[in-house]
């Protein structure tokens, strides 16, 4: 019989690419994992770790291994929803990220709702950009995450997992008070090509949005300043800056 643990253990070295990255993900010491692969060699009686430089990697009977592991792993937590949904309940533990203004706009009164119809269900939140949440969740760090994307620039989902829409949000621009189209209900992006621009670190998902959209209109943003939170790049916006 294959131990559903040593199970758990090789998928996460499969999905984690690392030693290391599967105890973080397991929470456990990296001799445990060492251990646990050790003792899943001698059940199948065929070797599963190749050394590759200073790390591992998995042989072709790991990768097959892992392969049924993963399907094996998403049945046993689909029988336990399963009965928990037989009995009425909704208990265990979800895993949410989300980027940080969805965290703080989202997140408090659903999970506020959550608790109170759910108090078996245990949730534990962490904000994360879109594109390392996608990731945490083909990963399986995450069940699931709540990120953003535009129209004119969609996130990119891997293949294996999938999108439901939440809500459409408009994105607005910040002026100084003093600025001449501070009191226009709207305005045209071209229309701020001489304008000083605020934003967030390159490789951003919102930074790299900013920049193909100017430039798709044939404008070359002048960055100033750059600030993770909203609430900065708004002081620098309400300084004239």
């Amino acid at each position: 019989m294959l131990n559903l643990e040593r199970l758990r253990t090789l998928d996460a070295l499969a999905r984690h690419g690392s030693v290391s990255g599967a105890a973080d993900g397991l929470h456990v010491t990296t001799s445990a994992v060492s251990q646990q692969m050790a003792k899943l060699e001698r059940e199948v009686g065929q070797q599963l770790l190749a050394r590759n430089g200073r790390g591992v990697r998995l042989t072709d009977a790991g990768r097959l291994l892992a392969e049924h592991a993963a399907r094996i792993l998403s049945q046993v937590e689909l029988a336990q929803s399963d009965l928990e949904a037989q009995r009425g309940q909704v208990v265990g533990a979800l895993r949410l990220g989300a980027f940080p203004t969805a965290a703080r706009g989202l997140f408090p009164m659903a999970l506020c709702h959550l608790r109170a119809r759910h108090p078996g269900l245990s949730v534990t939140t962490d904000e994360v950009e879109p594109s390392l949440a996608v990731r945490a969740v083909l990963r399986g760090d995450v069940d699931m995450a709540v990120v953003l994307d535009w129209y004119n620039k969609p996130l990119p989902v891997p293949e294996g997992l999938t999108r439901a829409p939440i809500l459409d949000d408009a994105a607005d621009v910040a002026l100084p008070a003093a600025h001449p189209y501070a009191d226009r209900v709207e305005v045209d992006l071209e229309e701020f090509a001489d304008d000083d621009w605020i934003t967030w670190r390159d490789a951003e998902f919102c930074h790299e949005w900013l920049l193909d959209t100017l430039r798709s209109k044939g404008v070359e943003p002048r960055i100033a300043h750059r600030a993770e939170e909203h609430a900065t790049q708004l002081a620098l916006v309400a300084a004239g800056l």
